[in-house]
């Protein structure tokens, strides 16, 4: 491979074959790898970032790395527990390429593809040597079968690194020199507080930078494959605002950036109305409506920090305001102290089981509604008198009557509400 940045030459498209003992052990490796997964894929996904932070600037871009990360570990590790002995094919997956695509479309520079390749290679290949050592005791057969993976492993990560600068430049120069370049660098350096005249950026954009400006960051799970989708649903909702064309900029395959220029803030009932004109997966943060470049930068940052906090859930459509979630956003800004906030305010409600989470949902409807029950049952579809037996044991599992600390236990209620399960099970 020649990227300029000291790689080694691609390897073909198959892993060389192994002798049939050999290929059993590797496929026993890969199996107790696949089990711990889950970590593995959250220990790369930190360490790369670490590495090159222009990878986690927002949630859009953790999600298509993690995508990606998760694509090149369980790949490889699911065709070696096949267990076969000819050479094994190094298919890349859709995911590492689009988050090539990503890379390329928000100016990032080639090398910290490379860079973020290795770090994550030097993590997996960690962790498959240590399974080997609980495979096979100490001996020449775990040496063979430490170097058959170590030799597999960089077989997959030169090959797939070589296709993925491939898409990553081609990606590139599709668009170099065309309006969309243009278009994108002058965003950039609006979000970036560049100096910039107003006028001149408004003529290249082809979009009114005085005008008050409502953002949206649009947004759909890495795998799903909703071509065009994005760009519709960003003009449903302009439209409904009574705002022209809106201003956008994909930021990756699986994000799109937006902005509404209108005279008025929209009507929020309006842009709900339009939600069912809107493909199912799509999720909607809007950020609140400013006035001239500041705001126009400044709503794209809250917009962005909504995305950040619902990126985990599922769900979609409905638009997201910042206005409902600032408080919640800012709160969930350390997800380690969130999940502690939320244990110790929670207690024994805290628990991740589904009894708990229907007692904090009750609970939470009920505070909401201001300790009105026949208001919260309407609300949940049931009857009063079920929501007054849920509140009493959650009352009881808080150990203490939720208006002691009322404004805590609400804002603990929100953040797993918004955030999910996995603020509970975080250590």
């Amino acid at each position: 491979m020649t990227s300029g940045v000291g790689a080694r030459t691609p390897s073909p498209a198959t892993s060389a074959a192994l002798p049939p003992e050999l290929a059993d052990l590797v496929g026993d490796v890969a199996e107790l790898a696949l089990v711990d997964l889950d970590r593995l894929v959250a220990r790369m996904d930190a360490a790369v970032i670490e590495l090159v932070p222009a990878f986690g600037a927002d949630a859009g871009s953790v999600a298509s790395l993690s995508a990606s990360n998760r694509a090149n570990i369980a790949r490889p590790l699911t065709v070696w527990a096949r267990r076969e002995t000819g050479p094994v094919p190094i298919e890349v997956p859709l995911e590492a390429l689009d988050g090539a695509r990503t890379v390329a479309r928000r100016g990032i520079d080639f090398s910290a593809i490379f860079q973020g390749y290795r770090r994550g290679q030097n993590i997996a290949l960690e962790h498959y040597l240590d399974c080997a050592i609980r495979v096979v005791p100490s001996g020449p057969l775990q040496q063979e079968l430490l170097r058959a993976l170590s030799r597999r492993t960089y077989e997959w990560v030169d090959h797939v690194v070589a296709q993925v600068l491939a898409v990553a430049q081609h990606e590139r120069e599709a668009v170099l020199g065309s309006a969309l370049a243009r278009r994108a660098e002058t965003i950039r350096l609006i979000l970036d507080g560049s100096p910039i005249v107003a006028d001149r950026a408004s003529e290249m954009l082809g979009y009114d930078l005085a005008r008050r400006h409502t953002a949206l960051v649009l947004w759909f799970p890495p795998t799903d494959e909703v071509h065009g989708a994005l760009e519709s649903a960003a003009t449903v909702l302009a439209r409904a605002s009574g705002a022209r064309p809106p201003l956008t900029l994909s930021a990756g395959p699986s994000v799109l950036w937006a902005w509404m220029g209108t005279d008025a803030d929209p009507a929020r009932d309006e842009l709900r109305a339009v939600s069912d004109l809107i493909h199912p997966d799509i999720r909607v943060a809007v950020g609140p409506t400013r006035p001239g470049i500041a705001g126009f930068r400044s709503t794209h940052a809250a917009a962005l920090a909504i995305q950040g906090l619902l990126s985990g859930r599922p769900g979609g459509a409905q638009p997201a305001f910042y206005d409902d979630l600032e408080v919640t956003a800012l709160a969930a800004q350390d997800p380690e102290r969130s999940a502690e906030f939320v244990r110790t305010t929670l207690g024994r409600l805290a628990a991740d089981t589904p009894d708990a989470a229907r007692l904090r949902e009750t609970l939470r409807v009920f505070l909401d509604e201001a300790e009105n029950a026949p208001r919260t049952a309407a609300r949940l579809h049931t009857h009063r008198n079920t929501i007054l037996k849920r509140v009493a044991r959650a009352t009881e599992l808080l150990d203490r009557p939720p208006g002691a600390r009322r404004l805590a236990t609400e804002l603990a209620l929100e953040l797993v509400h918004q955030i999910g399960p996995q603020l509970l099970t975080r250590t």
